[in-house]
C-alpha cells in the first residue's frame, strides 16, 4: 500500500442509555455493561485484525455507537495505544469520538482530548425544544448548546448533526434553526434527512397512523434550503449529508466514500466490535469483512477465540464496481471516470448501456471525461438514481 491510502479504523461501542425512535444502528441499552471484559476483548480485536493486514500505516480512528462517550477516557487512552502498537500512524492522524450532549461536561471532553481524541462529532439533532422531545432525545436545548461550547473549548476541531423532515417542520422554522447552528457550529456539519427505518419505533408510528412526515416535496425544498444556506456561509456538502469548510471534511469517513482511489486498491478499513465491517486487502485480493452483530454474541466469540468475524468474502469485479458507484456518488466531486472504467474493464457507456444518458439529460448525474458525479438532485435521491444506474 502506498503511503497515500491510509488504513482507517472504526472501533464500535455498541452501547446506549436509550434507544431513539428513529434508530436503526447497533446500538443497545443494558442494564449492566462489564466495561474491563468489553476493552479486553476489543483490544483483542485489534491486535487480530492487526495479524490479517500487518504493517500498514493508520490515518484515522472512530469511535462509533452506540455511545462511545459512555466509554471511560482511560479505555479509549487504552485503545488509541493498542493501535499504535499494532500499526505506526500518520503524524496527524485523526481520532473522533461520537458523544452525545447528555454526558457533555468540560472536564470529560477535557479528559478524551488529554486520551488522545482531536475530533468530536456531537449528537445535538435539533435545537427546537419540542423537536428533542419528538426524536426522543435525553438531553435538552439548553445542555445541547452548552456541549458545543465545551467541545470547541476542548477540541480543535468538532461537528454535530442535525435532522431534519421532521414531522410537521415548516421551512421557516428550518431556516432558522439552521442559521442559529451556524452560529454555533465550527468548521463542520451533519445536517441528514429523517428516514423512517424498518424495525424502529417510528416505523411502528407510522404504519399505525401516528407519525407524519414531509411529503416529498416538502423534504425537497428543506433538502435545498440546507444546501443552498451552509454553502452561502462556507460550508458547502461534500457528501449527501456532511458539510465542510474546505480542507475541514471527516478525512474517516472519506475512506469509506473515496472508493474509487483505484482498483483493488481503495482505501481500507478495519471494522472492530459488534456488527462493524471492514474491506481488508490481503495479497492482490480485497475482503468484505463483517463482525457478530448482537453484542453478547460478539462478545463471547472474542474471548473463546480472538475475533467475532462472522464473515470474510472476496469482492469480486462487478461488486467492487457497485460499491464504488455506491459510495463514490455520495460525495460532490463523484467518482473518477478512468479508475471507474478500469475497475469495470469497460467504458461507462458499455457498462450502463441505455441506462446513463437519461439520468445525465434528466439532471441526476454529470459526466464528463474526468469524473462521474450525481448532482444535487441526484444525491438527494441517490437510492433511485442507483437503481435506474444498475438496472
Amino acid at each position: 500500500m502506498s503511503a497515500a491510502e491510509p488504513l482507517a479504523v472504526y472501533i464500535h461501542w455498541p452501547f446506549c442509555r436509550s434507544k431513539c425512535p428513529y434508530c436503526d444502528f447497533n446500538s443497545h441499552v443494558r442494564d449492566r455493561v462489564d466495561a474491563a471484559r468489553w476493552k479486553q476483548a476489543l483490544l483483542a480485536d485489534l491486535d487480530h485484525h492487526a495479524e490479517l493486514v500487518p504493517g500498514r500505516e493508520v490515518g484515522s480512528v472512530f469511535f462509533g455507537g452506540g455511545t462511545p462517550s459512555l466509554m471511560s477516557p482511560e479505555t479509549v487512552a487504552t485503545l488509541l495505544e493498542r493501535v499504535r502498537a499494532c500499526w505506526t500512524v500518520t503524524p496527524d492522524i485523526e481520532v473522533t469520538l461520537e458523544a452525545n450532549p447528555n454526558s457533555a461536561e468540560a472536564a470529560r471532553f477535557r479528559a478524551f482530548a488529554a486520551a488522545g481524541v482531536n475530533r468530536l462529532s456531537l449528537g445535538v439533532q435539533a435545537l427546537d425544544p419540542a423537536a428533542l422531545r419528538m426524536l426522543g432525545r435525553a438531553h435538552d436545548r439548553s445542555e445541547a448548546i452548552a456541549a458545543i461550547e465545551h467541545a470547541r473549548a476542548s477540541f480543535a476541531r468538532f461537528s454535530f448533526d442535525l435532522i431534519y423532515a421532521r414531522p410537521g417542520q415548516s421551512l421557516a422554522a428550518w431556516r432558522r434553526e439552521l442559521d442559529e447552528a451556524l452560529m454555533l457550529a465550527g468548521d463542520h456539519l451533519s445536517v441528514y434527512q429523517l428516514t423512517i427505518e424498518p424495525g424502529t419505533a417510528f416505523a411502528t408510528m407510522q404504519r399505525r397512523g401516528e407519525l407524519v412526515v414531509p411529503a416529498e416535496e416538502e423534504a425537497a425544498a428543506l433538502f435545498e434550503t440546507t444546501q443552498d444556506r451552509l454553502a452561502a456561509r462556507g460550508l458547502p456538502a461534500y457528501e449527501i449529508s456532511n458539510h465542510a469548510r474546505p480542507g475541514a471534511e471527516c478525512r474517516h469517513n472519506l475512506a469509506y466514500w473515496r472508493y474509487q482511489l483505484a482498483y483493488w486498491r481503495y482505501q481500507d478499513y478495519v471494522g472492530i466490535g459488534p456488527g462493524a465491517h471492514g474491506r481488508l486487502t490481503m495479497g492482490d485480493v480485497k475482503y468484505a469483512t463483517r463482525q457478530a452483530r448482537l453484542p453478547e454474541r460478539w462478545l463471547a466469540a472474542v474471548e473463546k477465540g480472538c475475533t467475532g468475524i462472522e464473515e470474510m468474502v472476496p469482492i469480486d469485479r462487478d461488486s467492487a464496481v457497485e460499491e464504488m458507484l455506491m459510495m463514490g456518488l455520495r460525495l460532490t466531486e463523484g467518482v473518477v471516470r478512468a479508475r471507474l472504467e478500469r475497475a469495470a474493464g469497460r467504458s461507462l457507456e458499455t457498462l450502463f448501456g441505455d441506462n446513463l444518458a437519461p439520468l445525465v439529460e434528466g439532471g441526476f448525474l454529470a459526466l464528463d471525461r474526468d469524473r462521474l458525479a450525481a448532482t444535487a438532485a441526484g444525491r438527494q435521491r441517490l437510492n433511485a438514481v442507483l437503481a435506474a444506474l444498475l438496472g
